[in-house]
């Protein structure tokens, strides 16, 4: 465990124990991780951000006139969740796997909440699709759980990033939210150069920097209505909308039973008269829909546009030629 994160729990621990008002100075002479030689003005700063980081997780932190903080138990707490058997084994299931990713930013906090309805995952027993994704999933998960918590507190984030064209450039976000989708997370925000809601791909970041100053006060303030589930979309999805062109793909009999899953509620799916079904799709990449349509195996194919069916069975045949 981080010593950021025990910090934090020791924290919580002293405020939901403690009978009486705290006092800031109490607080630090008592919770481990706040050094006795600290600098004042460093204490503070870091006993404000520790008390934002419980509030965000549900903790009713109240401070009074008088400099002292309660923690009220009745609004923090919500009542005990019994689990039957089945239920149990589903949420340990579930945590394993996360816990098995490489690229999992909360593995801490999840092991704690864990131990409370289980005891002994095992978690080199589940294969993390993060492990076949293309980039270095432990560094991704440090990029993520900045970016989290720069939504959370509506702080902005700088970062350089290379697009899937190979093209590198620095850009400034407002981070709205982080979503996992195939083992890969994302980030949406807008874009302060570009003023667009944009999604980048996490692992295409460097230099990721997250605005300090002000850390109680957000900078931004995120639209009432987003919602980040309406921005998951397939991999060949992604990139700049100027690129959007319209995809033709055809599943054959073989493999029409894997069209509602693989096309994941994007485009239209036409069931043909020879059991296949055809679908259309948006797309903003060419290479990555070829990718993807190679990776999904055999019964799915490139029907249009015709340059690009073309240009992935020249690439197919290329490979074959080399690797025989």
């Amino acid at each position: 465990m981080s010593e950021a994160v025990n910090r934090v729990i020791n924290l919580a621990l002293c405020l939901a124990d403690a009978s009486t008002p705290l006092s800031a100075e109490r607080i630090r002479s008592d919770v481990e991780g706040y050094g006795p030689g600290q600098d004042q003005a460093a204490f503070l700063r870091m006993f404000e951000r520790d008390k934002e980081l419980l509030r965000a997780a549900g903790f009713v932190i109240n401070g009074d006139e008088d400099g002292t903080y309660t923690l009220d138990r009745a609004a923090s707490f919500a009542t005990p969740i019994e689990l039957s058997h089945e239920e149990a084994a589903a949420v340990q299931a579930a945590a394993t796997a996360m816990l098995s990713d490489p690229s999992y930013p909360y593995a801490d906090e999840l092991r704690l909440a864990l131990a409370k309805i289980t005891t002994g995952v095992d978690t080199d027993s589940v294969a993390s699709a993060a492990r076949l994704a293309d980039e270095n999933p432990a560094q991704q998960g440090v990029v993520v759980a900045a970016l989290w918590s720069a939504a959370e507190r509506g702080k902005p984030a700088s970062f350089t990033y290379t697009n899937s064209y190979g093209a590198t450039a620095p850009h400034h976000v407002e981070p709205y939210g982080v979503f996992l989708h195939d083992g890969r997370w994302y980030l949406v925000g807008r874009d302060t150069n570009l003023d667009d809601v944009r999604t980048y791909t996490c692992s295409r970041m460097d230099d990721v920097v997250v605005e300090t100053a002000r850390p109680a006060t957000p900078d931004f303030e995120r639209p009432a209505d987003f919602d980040v589930r309406v921005f998951v979309r397939l991999p060949f999805q992604y990139g700049p909308p100027a690129d959007e062109f319209v995809a033709e793909l055809r599943f054959d009999g073989s493999a029409a039973w894997r069209a509602e899953s693989l096309s994941a509620g994007q485009g239209e799916l036409t069931p043909r008269s020879d059991g296949g079904v055809d679908w259309r799709v948006s797309a903003r990449s060419g290479p990555r829909l070829a990718r993807f349509v190679v990776e999904s195996g055999p019964g799915l194919a490139i029907v249009g546009p015709e340059s690009l069916s073309g240009s992935m069975v020249e690439g197919l045949e290329e490979v074959l030629r080399i690797h025989g």
